[in-house]
Formats: structure tokens, C-alpha cells, sequence
């Protein structure tokens, strides 16, 4: 059916926050005389922070990981988040589709306080209807299946009209589990969201978004 609305994940989606982030890591680490367990490559982006802490310390420990976190925001949270790359077309994509009426949304493991400051960076704001993220439900969302359930619920959305884009397995899950059409953005982190049986979830640019709705609103399926 016709979307009326789009849920995007944000990093490797929208942007590439990849630089930013392992520097931040990799300041974490070395705060806390931790050496990394597996290499600082940007295939550790993606799940709540104190998971990708967890990998890259090899432990689990509370009290260690809360003070990596705390390390890691503090870089961040104030200067690191400024260097958050926008892939190419993305903005104009953006733009077109706000213009054409649908409702644009913001669904990710990343914490909210520099998701707001990413997108007021990008000047972003006007895009976008809702911004969500696992830590802005109380108590925080298990994961993003439970949390685009919530967003559907919040923002009366139906999900027979409601797509998600996103570049990751957990992506692809958080849709299905939820009914959504989803495409993968093959442009980000990696492919691991696109299925190889599946060619038409895939997405090699930001303007393919652009032709599938302007596709599906004259009534054809691409």
C-alpha cells in the first residue's frame, strides 16, 4: 500500500557516525587502561552502547561498562557527535519527502540525548515528526522490535501503511516483527540487512527511496 509514513534508523542509515564513534570508543578504552578484545572497526556500531562496550571490553562487569559509558559521553556528547558524516543524498531525500506529505521518524538503538543534537547539528529538525530512541521510554526499551511497537502505538500509525528503512539484521526484524514493509539502505555499514533471496528490499541509493514512493503513490509497484 501507499506509505504514509517512514521510519528510519539513524547511523549507517542516514549518516555515518563510524569516525565519531570508534574515537570515542577508543578514548573510553584507553581512560579506563582497557586494551580491546576484538578490533575498533565500524561493524560494532549499531546495538545499544553498553553492548558494543561489553564487546569491546571482553566483560561485562557493571561497574567497568558504566565507566566506559560515562567516558564515551563525556567525548561524545560534546565535541565527538560534530563529525557525524551524512551520506550522499540523503538530505535531499529527506527534503522531497517531507515535501511530499509523509511522516518522517526517527527509531534507534542510539541514546537520545546525541540523536537531538545530531539531528539539530544537521538542521534536521523540521524533517521529522518524532525522534525515538530505546532510552526515551521509561523503562527503556528491550530492543528495537519493542520499540518501533511503541512508535506505532504513540504516533497512530497503521502498519500496513507505515515503512521502515534501516542496515541492519535487527533493522529487518524490527519491521517484520511489527508488519512493516522494510528496505534496506545497502549504502550503510554493510549489507546485513538485505536479504540475497530478496532484491526487492534493497536499496542501492537514497533517490531509489524517492522512485519506490513516487511508484506506489501513482499506483504502481516497482
Amino acid at each position: 500500500m501507499t506509505p504514509r509514513a517512514i521510519l528510519f534508523d539513524l547511523d549507517g542509515t542516514l549518516v555515518d557516525s563510524a569516525r565519531s564513534i570508534l574515537a570515542g570508543l577508543g578514548r573510553a578504552l584507553e581512560s579506563e587502561g582497557v586494551s580491546p578484545a576484538v578490533p575498533l572497526s565500524p561493524g560494532l556500531i549499531g546495538p545499544p552502547l553498553p553492548r558494543t562496550l561489553a564487546t569491546l571490553a571482553g566483560s561485562s562487569e557493571p561497574v567497568l561498562i558504566e565507566r566506559l559509558a560515562a567516558a564515551f559521553r563525556l567525548h561524545y556528547d560534546t565535541t565527538g557527535y560534530r563529525e557525524t558524516e551524512v551520506y550522499a543524498g540523503v538530505g535531499d531525500m529527506l527534503s522531497s519527502l517531507a515535501r511530499k506529505g509523509l511522516a518522517l521518524f526517527i527509531v534507534t538503538n542510539k541514546r537520545i540525548k546525541p540523536t537531538r543534537l545530531i539531528i539539530d547539528h544537521l538542521g534536521w529538525q523540521a524533517h521529522f515528526r518524532g525522534i525515538h530512541a530505546l532510552d526515551a521510554l521509561e523503562p527503556p526499551a528491550a530492543d528495537k522490535t519493542a520499540l518501533v511497537c511503541e512508535v506505532l502505538r504513540r504516533e497512530s500509525l497503521t502498519s500496513a501503511h507505515t515503512w521502515m528503512v534501516g542496515d541492519s539484521a535487527e533493522d529487518r526484524q524490527a519491521a517484520e516483527g511489527n508488519g512493516l514493509k522494510f528496505l534496506a539502505a545497502t549504502w550503510g555499514y554493510g549489507a546485513a540487512a538485505a536479504d540475497q533471496q530478496d532484491l526487492a528490499s534493497r536499496l542501492a541509493t537514497p533517490l531509489e527511496l524517492l522512485q519506490r514512493v513516487s511508484a506506489y503513490s501513482a499506483g504502481r509497484t516497482p
